[in-house]
């Protein structure tokens, strides 16, 4: 059978990871590599209770079609968090989706030609590059510190791209670095982008999840034009599983998205969306919240300390005030990838995401991204001590 796949198939391949991290599944693993949430910190009791009144009190309405924005309650409940912290946002400007990487694809198919170009963070994430690249960009990229994105570089990639379609941006706990974008840096971002006339995608899941320092205000805040597009997330705050997140922007940009999610998909699960109206309604989400600020901030300290007492002298590490991840460089000409494969994971059992696939354009090796939140204590002590072990041995 002959098979005519779209040109745009040759762009979307394997991750060069894909291997290692199968291999980082199997169960004997201590695996830092995925973005996951602690799975003993779900409301497990409080989520049956609600699955089970939702399908027994009103199986007729939520186990039925749904409107493919969202029910107006649920939205008006995300607009609502979102105005009390200092987002101002009406039920109408919101769009809930299958997580924030429906978001990523919906935007690409928005606004990419084939060429267009989409300015990014230095690294990136690796999801933002994947629901991108089928729709064929140029991706022209900007350094990233401790204070987030370079805005004189990015000042300069503006004059040499004038016709960029958006800048694509992660403030609150960058993935994959961890570090947040200052407040001068936002309000300079907003400025370019109104002098330069180009869209922001604020993607910013981790961004409930401060365990230091004083919240930041949003870039959409921030935006006086409409120009900033805001994705959320309840993965991290509540459940991946649950495959809910939502959008925020200027009403008619809402209206466009929402025909392409109705091309996509249809709706969201209408019984997911019940589930976290309800939790929303009548359970304490931000006590939950705190909960895992907690837990996180406590394993954030343990990563650190670990690395600080076994790893060797010359490795620099993020510390972040929130989120799931610190970034770990190593000296240039180091291969996180093929130590991983060949001494950490067969010597060790352990498993993190090698630093080359988040960078758009020229990897870079010598990175890892690891993941602090989905180990219990005990077993990221034992992971982290064994590569550092590992590393004092082989580096």
């Amino acid at each position: 059978m002959t098979t005519r796949f779209a040109q745009r198939m040759e762009r979307v391949k394997p991750s060069a990871i894909r291997e290692l991290l199968a291999l980082g599944a199997a169960p004997d693993v201590i695996s830092f590599g995925g973005g996951y949430p602690d799975a003993a910190l779900f409301p497990y009791e409080e989520l049956v209770a609600i699955a089970t009144a939702s399908i027994v009190e009103n199986g007729a309405v939520n186990l039925q079609y749904s409107v493919s924005n969202g029910p107006h309650e649920l939205r008006a409940l995300v607009a609502g968090r979102m105005h009390g912290q200092g987002t101002p946002t009406d039920a109408d400007e919101v769009l809930i989706l299958h997580g924030g990487q429906q978001g990523l694809d919906l935007i690409a198919k928005l606004y990419l030609d084939k060429g267009d170009v989409v300015i990014t963070e230095n690294p990136t994430f690796l999801g933002g590059l994947l629901a991108f690249n089928p729709y064929e960009p140029q991706y022209a990229v900007v350094p990233i510190d401790n204070d987030g994105m370079d805005m004189d570089v990015l000042e300069s990639t503006l004059l040499q791209y004038p016709g960029a379609k958006f800048i694509y941006t992660i403030p609150d706990f960058h993935n994959p670095m961890g570090v947040t974008m200052s407040l001068p840096r936002r309000k300079r971002l907003i400025e370019l982008a109104n002098r330069f006339d180009v869209m922001i995608i604020e993607d910013t899941p981790y961004r409930e999840i401060r365990f230091e320092g004083e919240s930041l205000p949003t870039l959409r805040s921030l935006d006086s034009e409409g120009r900033v597009l805001y994705l959320g997330s309840f993965s991290k705050i509540l459940a991946p599983g649950l495959r809910l997140g939502w959008a925020v922007a200027a009403k008619p940009l809402i209206d466009k998205l929402t025909l392409l999610k109705l091309a996509a998909d249809t709706q969201c699960s209408t019984l997911n969306m019940a589930i976290v109206t309800l939790f929303m309604r009548d359970y304490d989400l931000d006590g939950h919240i705190a909960g895992l600020r907690t837990a996180y901030r406590r394993k954030r300290d343990l990563m650190v300390q670990t690395i600080r007492e076994t790893f060797p002298a010359d490795v620099t590490y993020t510390i972040p005030q929130g989120g799931l991840f610190t970034w770990v460089s190593f000296r240039p000409g180091f291969d996180t990838a093929q130590f991983m494969r060949d001494v950490v994971l067969p010597q060790a059992r352990v498993a993190y995401v090698p630093g080359a696939t988040f960078f758009p354009l020229n990897e870079e090796h010598h990175h890892a991204r690891v993941n602090f939140s989905a180990q219990s204590e005990s077993k990221l002590i034992t992971g982290m001590t064994a590569w550092g072990e590992l590393l004092r041995q082989r580096y």
